[in-house]
């Protein structure tokens, strides 16, 4: 290989030395815009189309419908009709009971003046329909089936009826079984398996009715002399709504159906009424009374208002 080429010159120059590479530079890629953002076309609405509804009236109203109801009006979300009543008195009263709600006002009284006390007193007026609401709920609920196996509340624990013909039970109509094990008692009750439920519902009430008569006379000998009274008379009732009354005689009237309480709550009930041999009304004298032999009893008043009774019916 040559060393040098050419004339005219001492020395060649020295060939030059390869180029590098151009390092080209990359362009950076234009910023891509985000998508636009397309405001929804507002739609004009439906000149057919039915009008909006409010959502308050979607709601579902909660109905408060008294049997003898004349008249209605909505409160919040409930349509309340009641019955309404003109009378001789001098205000517009109200009544809550297991109908439902009772107007009673005087003839003088314009309706819309009726319509303004109602909405005035709708807080209490739907609390108390509610209330009552849910106690016959749970009264519908004690419901009781006159068949064998069916059961029922007695002295606050729950028993189950056996229909047991063989048996006349010494002419008292039924026994109750001694207490075996964790589950309910027994009570055998003197009626065939193909008895009508009315024939078994009558049994268990005779049988009930003895055993509620028996014990009353032994709680009202227990807290008479307590009370510093003395009862003369005890007749058994089967009021609705009324657990026993007292007169000044000394005659004593208790619900039967108080045998489905608990000993405790019967006790209140005996001695109210003997309270009353001593103080005829509800005076602070009398709540004093009943204290006296039922420190307690103000819990005990809770429970008989609380508890549902069995529906017989």
């Amino acid at each position: 290989m040559d060393l040098f080429e050419g004339l005219g010159s001492e020395f060649a120059p020295p060939a030059p030395a390869p180029a590098r590479p151009r390092r080209t530079r990359k362009k950076p890629e234009p910023p891509v815009a985000p998508p636009a953002v397309v405001a929804p076309v507002e739609e004009l609405p439906d000149p057919h189309a039915p009008p909006a509804v409010p959502l308050a009236d979607t709601l579902t109203l909660a109905n408060f419908v008294h049997p003898q109801a004349t008249r209605e009006v909505v409160l919040g979300s409930a349509r309340v009709a009641y019955e309404f009543k003109r009378g001789k008195r001098k205000t517009i009263g109200f009544l809550v009971g297991a109908e439902g709600l009772s107007v009673r006002a005087p003839r003088w009284v314009a309706l819309r003046d009726v319509d303004a006390a109602i909405r005035e007193k709708s807080d209490w007026i739907l609390r108390k329909l509610t209330e009552t609401q849910q106690r016959h709920a749970r009264v519908e609920a004690t419901r009781i089936e006159w068949k064998d196996g069916a059961g029922f509340p007695f002295l606050g624990e729950q028993i189950v009826m056996r229909l047991d013909p063989k048996h006349g039970f010494a002419g008292v109509g039924g026994t109750l079984d001694p207490v075996e094990g964790d589950g309910p008692r027994v009570l055998r009750l003197a009626v065939s398996q193909n008895a009508e439920p009315s024939q078994i519902r009558d049994a268990a009430q005779a049988w009930l009715m003895r055993q509620a008569r028996k014990l009353f006379i032994e709680r009202l000998d227990h807290f008479a002399p307590l009370l510093g009274v003395r009862w003369e008379k005890l007749s058994l009732s089967n009021a609705a709504t009324r657990w026993g009354s007292a007169s000044a005689d000394g005659s004593i009237r208790l619900n039967w159906r108080l045998i489905h309480f608990r000993l405790e709550v019967i006790d209140y009930v005996v001695a109210h009424e003997l309270a009353h041999l001593r103080v005829m009304d509800h005076s602070h004298r009398f709540w004093e009374t009943v204290e006296s032999v039922l420190p307690d009893y103000g819990v005990l008043r809770q429970q008989l208002k609380d508890e549902a009774v069995p529906r017989w019916n």
